[in-house]
């Protein structure tokens, strides 16, 4: 009996070229050139949902910064001070608080200023 092929095949390939849509060139509708670009695509996505969370903390210290230094201290400085009256806040907030109520940040410095 003859076993025809084909069916499992073009539902790979379909898959990868409708992934490849708005693809540019031959990258949308040439399957080789499809599935490099769908590979490279991936490789792309891991690697950077490293580094987006790399670059948040960057800004997120940026933020704290600033408004430590309305406060008359550095970031460092200030994180310390709360590493050492053991306020566990983290990065994210922090940048929020500072960003959105400067007021409750200052409050927060004035905290850690006086112990």
């Amino acid at each position: 009996m003859r076993i025809k092929r084909g069916v499992h095949g073009r539902k790979k390939r379909k898959k990868i070229l409708k992934a490849n849509k708005g693809y540019l060139d031959l990258r949308h509708s040439t399957y080789k050139r499809a599935k490099e670009a769908f590979i490279k695509a991936g490789k792309y996505a891991y690697r950077d949902r490293k580094v987006r969370k790399r670059d948040k903390r960057r800004l997120w210290q940026v933020k704290i910064g600033n408004a430590a230094r309305n406060q008359e201290m550095n970031y460092a400085q200030f994180i310390n001070l709360l590493k050492k009256q053991e306020i566990q806040l983290n990065r994210k907030i922090l940048a929020e608080i500072a960003e959105k109520y400067p007021e409750v940040f200052e409050k927060i410095s004035a905290e850690v200023k006086n112990q």
